[in-house]
């Protein structure tokens, strides 16, 4: 497991691209037959990723967690971005096509990953925030979460988001999830780009071309910064920092979030002409 401490709006103003990277980019989630985590002290959030590919991958917790179990204090959702695969909490198997999205809650032991097919492996990309109660284990199949249509072509934004775990979905302590999927020939993610100081978000973007790019947006509105994002990368990005991006080639994305609320719509726009 990384660490990654948290930074404040100061410190941004100072860094490079290696500082900018080293402290909010996870480039290492999917390795086969490994399952990968970094922890960021942001809102105490773990991202992890795992990639069965010849045999299944069991989550255990980590030295860092001082815990017997992951889920002994935390919760998590977990998005499918590869190939058919299945999640096996406490004994029970759920079915995670492309897209798909499991909520586990607090107080789960065992949690295995399996790919449907090695030739075409599962990526398992989990998001966990900390967790004071317990709720159900729950499956949401892509495309059947709430879903809503935003963004216009003209404003190269158009989008469909759909809300897997949140606040009028399936429930959870403080873990907000969704996945994101750009229209054709749309590249912004969001715009006008926003904050939202009551709680971390993190982006990982995927279905990308491998040799195309995401242009993420950070730091604070009359400070902004970029970071040049590749397939199956995250971003962590701090409450104080803005986010928005823009891809050379098609793409979409996850985003999940904890902290203060689960209020999908409370975030604080900031207009193109007011970013520096």
């Amino acid at each position: 497991m990384q660490l990654r401490h948290s930074t404040n709006p100061a410190q941004i103003r100072t860094f490079d691209t290696a500082a900018l990277r080293a402290n909010y980019l996870v480039d290492d989630l999917f390795v086969d037959d490994e399952i990968r985590a970094t922890y960021t002290h942001e809102d105490r959030i773990v991202l992890g990723g795992a990639r069965p590919v010849t045999a299944p991958l069991t989550l255990g917790s980590f030295d860092e967690l001082r815990t017997e179990t992951f889920f002994e204090n935390r919760e998590a959702g977990i998005v499918n971005v590869g190939g058919t695969g299945t999640v096996s909490v406490d004994g029970t198997a759920y079915v995670l096509a492309t897209g798909s999205c499991l909520y586990i809650g607090r107080g789960v032991v065992d949690v295995v990953f399996t790919s449907t097919a090695p030739a075409a492996p599962a990526s398992f990309y989990l998001f966990s925030a900390t967790a004071h109660t317990a709720y159900p284990t729950t499956l949401v199949e892509a495309g059947q979460g709430t879903v809503r249509e935003l963004g216009d072509p003209t404003t190269s934004n158009e989008r469909t988001i759909n809300q897997y775990i949140h606040a009028n979905g399936v429930q959870s302590c403080q873990v907000v999830m969704g996945v994101t999927v750009l229209s054709t020939g749309s590249m912004w993610n969001t715009m006008p780009a926003h904050t939202h100081d009551r709680r971390t978000e993190c982006y990982l973007y995927f279905d990308l071309d491998a040799d195309q790019r995401v242009i993420h947006l950070m730091g604070e509105p009359t400070e902004s910064r970029h970071l040049v994002v590749a397939n199956n990368e995250a971003i962590i990005s701090p409450s104080w920092s803005l986010h928005s991006g823009f891809g050379t080639g098609s793409y979409s994305f996850v985003w999940a979030m904890a902290g203060e609320n689960k209020a999908f719509d409370d975030m604080d726009h900031v207009l193109p002409a007011a970013l520096l």
